[in-house]
This record gives C-alpha cells, sequence and structure tokens, in this order.
C-alpha cells in the first residue's frame, strides 16, 4: 500500500445550505438519518485501506470538531488517525482564501509526515470511492497531479469546471462553467467535470505551492490556479470517477456522486436513500459506513389495527434510526435521525426529520426539513400552505419547508 496522506478540506461555509449550516459547517450536516455528510469521505479512504487522515477545518467548526473526535477514534499504534487541524493563520493572521491556501498553510503536516502521496479532498459530497483505484492509475501514468472528474451530459456541465483531455487522459485544458463545454474523447454528448479532488506526488505538491504563495494576483485555489498553471508543463492525468468501482456495489450506482451544496440538491439526495432500490446504497456490507454509535435503543413501533381509538403506528418507504418511536403515528418517504417521536394520529409525509424532534399528537408535516431538537405542538400543520408557512419558517422555490433549529413553534 502506497504511503498516502489525506487531507480533507472540511472548512466551507456553505452559504447555499442556510439555515441548516447557521450554526455547523457544511460538511457536519446531518444527512440519511444518522450520518454527517463528512463520514462519507472518511468512509472512501478508511474503505480504502488508507488511514492517515488531515481534516481541516474553520468556520463553525465545534459540531464537527466533537462528531469526528468521538465517531472518528483510530489506533495510534498502527500509525493510524483521523486527526482535526484547525485554522493556524500560518501567514499572518488570515483565514484560508482558497483550496490550495488550506493545504500551504498546513504545508508544515506533509513536512513532517514525509508522505509518497497527497490526496486533497473535499469534505461535502456524497459517494463511494475506492481511492485504491485512482492512486494505481495515478502511479501509472506516471502524473505528477491527478484529477478526479465525473462524467456529465453536456448540456449540463455549464454548471462544473470542465476538464479537457487528451486520447491518453491527460489533462490539456479546464475552463469554469463554460457556455461551450469540450467533449470528452469518443463520448460527443458528454463532459467531464472536475469534482475537486486531487491526487499529488507529495514533493511536487510542496513545491508548486509555495510557488503559489509568492504570487500576489493568485486566488491560491487549486482548480483555479494550480492546475491551470502545471497541466501544459508537468503530467496531469484525470480519473474517470465513472470507472470506479465499489465492492458489493450494482451497475446502477456506478458513478454516483451528488453535490449537496443547495437546500434542493440536499433534500433531494436524502429523499434518494429512501428509495425501493437507491442509487446511493446505505446497506452495503461489503463497504460499510461507520459513524458515531449513538448508544440508542432499537427503533419502536406501537399501536396496531385492533387499538380502539384507531391509532396506528407504522413507517413505509422510509428511514427510521435507533431511539424513534413511532406511537400511532404514521410515516411515509421520510427519514427519520435518531431520537425523534412521532405521537398518535400525526402524519408524516416526505420529510426530513434531524434528531430528536417531537411531533405531537394529530401533527401533519408534508414535505419540511425539521431541524434539531424542534417541538411541533399537537395539531399543527405545516406543508400545505405556502404562504401561512412563508410567514414563519423558510420555504423554498419548490414548496420545501425548512424549520430552523432553536424554532419555538407554538
Amino acid at each position: 500500500m502506497e504511503n498516502l496522506l489525506a487531507m480533507i478540506l472540511a472548512g466551507g461555509q456553505g452559504t447555499r445550505l442556510q439555515p441548516l449550516t447557521s450554526e455547523r459547517a457544511k460538511p457536519a450536516v446531518h444527512f440519511a438519518g444518522k450520518y454527517r455528510v463528512i463520514d462519507f469521505v472518511l468512509n472512501n479512504f478508511v474503505n480504502s485501506g488508507f488511514y492517515k487522515i488531515k481534516v481541516l477545518t474553520q468556520f463553525k467548526s465545534d459540531s464537527l470538531n466533537r462528531h469526528v473526535a468521538t465517531a472518528w477514534g483510530m489506533n495510534r499504534y498502527l500509525d493510524q488517525y483521523v486527526d482535526l487541524v484547525p485554522a493556524q493563520m500560518r501567514t499572518g493572521g488570515n483565514w484560508y482564501t482558497g483550496t490550495a491556501d488550506a493545504i500551504y498553510q498546513n504545508v508544515n503536516l506533509i513536512r513532517d509526515q514525509r508522505p509518497d502521496l497527497v490526496a486533497v479532498f473535499g469534505g461535502d459530497h456524497i459517494y463511494k470511492m475506492n481511492m485504491v483505484q485512482m492512486v494505481q492509475y495515478h502511479i501509472q501514468k506516471a502524473a505528477l497531479a491527478t484529477i478526479s472528474a465525473i462524467p456529465v451530459p453536456i448540456d449540463q456541465a455549464t454548471e462544473f469546471g470542465v476538464v479537457e483531455v487528451d486520447e491518453d487522459g491527460r489533462m490539456i485544458g479546464f475552463e469554469e462553467k463554460p457556455k461551450r463545454p469540450k467533449a470528452m474523447p469518443g463520448r460527443p454528448d458528454w463532459a467531464l467535470a472536475s469534482m475537486g479532488n486531487y491526487m499529488f506526488n507529495s514533493k511536487f505538491l510542496v513545491r508548486e505551492l509555495l510557488s503559489d504563495s509568492k504570487l500576489e494576483n493568485s486566488r491560491h485555489d487549486f482548480g483555479r490556479d494550480i492546475l491551470p498553471a502545471i497541466y501544459n508543463h508537468h503530467p496531469v492525468y484525470v480519473y474517470d470517477f465513472a470507472l470506479n468501482l465499489i465492492p458489493g456495489e450494482t451497475e446502477k450506482s456506478r458513478g454516483y456522486w451528488r453535490d449537496i451544496g443547495t437546500l434542493e440538491a440536499f433534500y433531494e439526495a436524502n429523499m434518494e436513500c429512501c428509495a425501493v432500490s437507491p442509487t446511493f446504497n446505505l446497506y452495503n456490507s461489503k463497504w460499510p459506513l461507520r459513524t458515531l454509535n449513538w448508544n440508542l435503543p432499537p427503533a419502536k413501533f406501537v399501536f396496531g389495527t385492533s387499538d380502539p381509538q384507531g391509532r396506528l403506528g407504522q413507517a413505509h418507504d422510509s428511514i427510521v434510526c435507533e431511539g424513534c418511536i413511532i406511537s400511532g403515528g404514521q410515516v411515509a418517504r421520510s427519514i427519520l435521525s435518531p431520537g425523534c417521536y412521532i405521537h398518535s394520529h400525526s402524519k408524516i409525509e416526505d420529510s426530513i426529520l434531524f434528531p430528536d424532534v417531537d411531533v405531537g399528537r394529530g401533527a401533519r408535516l408534508n414535505r419540511v426539513i425539521v431541524e434539531k431538537g424542534i417541538r411541533i405542538p399537537p395539531g399543527f400543520e405545516v406543508g400545505f400552505n405556502p404562504a401561512k408557512d412563508a410567514e414563519r419558517f423558510m420555504v423554498m422555490e419548490n414548496g420545501i419547508v425548512v424549520i430552523p433549529k432553536d424554532t419555538l413553534i407554538e
């Protein structure tokens, strides 16, 4: 196994995910019930056999710090770790100005560890990736840098940074959100969109970071500055993420990658997990998805068809996490995070409940994202009257209602 150091960029503010990021960093947002967004990239490295991981944090990192410190304890005796690295401001008291600057301000970590390869990955996407295959591709091509990219329909590529490659996969061009994206070789209807994940030879990366740090007009960003400056002079290759194979996965799930940077994308990605045959499968035992052990009892469903009051505790096409009690209420196509309580005669549809949400007797929720710890009063209805909902909560263009943290509903 190659000597690889993973550096996870987990300092994003996630402004487009407000209000879910009002008190937490984007990688700390709850996803699919029991997980945090950061868990998926960490599982990718650990499942691939790479155990030296630095998580670079910055904005509103307390929730993220607590989660990683509690959920991701590793074996130091075997030189395994997931270390949290707060912004150290080594360049004069500045926050990170770009993705490359984040690594540059922590270049001491690379010098201390002396890895052969450095993987620079984002901490805010939902996907599964066998990192070994990207490493093998990087070595096979004798690359100094390798970018992970995903094929997208060419009419959708205008929303991404598009990478142009030759027949051998070498990078020969890059455009940020181009009006006329360049097609993939042999696939005129598809373009390669950068995923913002990079593999570097260690010494080469350090040298280029030092050079970039001296440029006054640089934004100190990998996609905008570092890669455009090097691909004409050095072997920079592009790894096609659609070729990545995960043990236990079906052909349907190959190439699944979601940027959940908006509330709409976040909602849709969660709902995909509830499908009968989800593209993103949480239940593949050959690629386990580790996270915090909540130490809660199993989910409980009470009251059946014989109840004299007509109460029926049931859920279908839903994810119901540990510690949840569905006491005579009904849940459909929804996600209940750990510790939720659904009281009698209440009805939850197409909704996402964060941990410890309490839904009162007879309440109705339809297409709602409910933040952690919210108490929904008995008989309360939300998601049925957009104009009325907008007076109290945030309503997205597609009608999804978001109830922010610490909201007092009367």
